[in-house]
């Protein structure tokens, strides 16, 4: 595990993007994947939500998250398919200001080395205001395996993101 700031938890909100699982039709299980994740660090979950597969109200929600909430950090999962109704990541590019195409990239190349179906994925990463959203695969072990890759760099990223001059020195060794 990297290094934790112990100085500030990081404020993580998770959404799942479901149809079937907002109508209470479905168990949420990749959301919960990312809760358990999530935990083994220092973060503070200060919100979790499932939204129906509706473009507007997953980026009015990002919105939310980023503006009046103030999350640090957003993970999304569901929603990054080819099926007619996947909208997350239009969603996403709808509301982030800069992307993050380094995570984008990772999760499809390691992901593909497990499963084809990877390349399929067309979820982004990008960041608004001091918030990044990373847009994760719609089933528990592409969570799983997404987030694993994540989980590395995440902190020192976020610490550059909030603009902590030690976080950007870091990596400079």
């Amino acid at each position: 595990m990297p290094e934790q700031d112990t100085s500030r938890r990081t404020r993580v909100a998770i959404l799942t993007v479901s149809t079937l699982g907002s109508q209470g039709k479905r168990e949420d299980t990749s959301g919960a994947a990312i809760r358990e994740l999530v935990q083994t660090l220092n973060v503070e979950i200060v919100d979790y939500r499932i939204l129906p597969d509706d473009r507007e109200r997953i980026a009015t929600h990002l919105r939310y998250l980023t503006d009046e909430l103030h999350a640090d950090l957003v993970l999304t999962t569901g929603g990054t398919g080819l099926s007619p109704t996947d909208w997350t990541p239009e969603a996403t590019l709808d509301v982030v200001e800069r992307r993050v195409p380094g995570f984008e990239e990772i999760m499809r190349v390691e992901g593909f080395k497990k499963t084809p179906y990877a390349v399929l994925s067309r979820g982004v990463c990008g960041i608004r205001k001091n918030t990044l959203i990373v847009n994760l695969p719609g089933n528990p072990k592409g969570v799983r395996e997404s987030l694993e890759l994540l989980v590395p760099v995440l902190p020192h990223g976020l610490k550059v993101l909030r603009g902590d001059p030690a976080g950007s020195a870091e990596h400079r060794g």
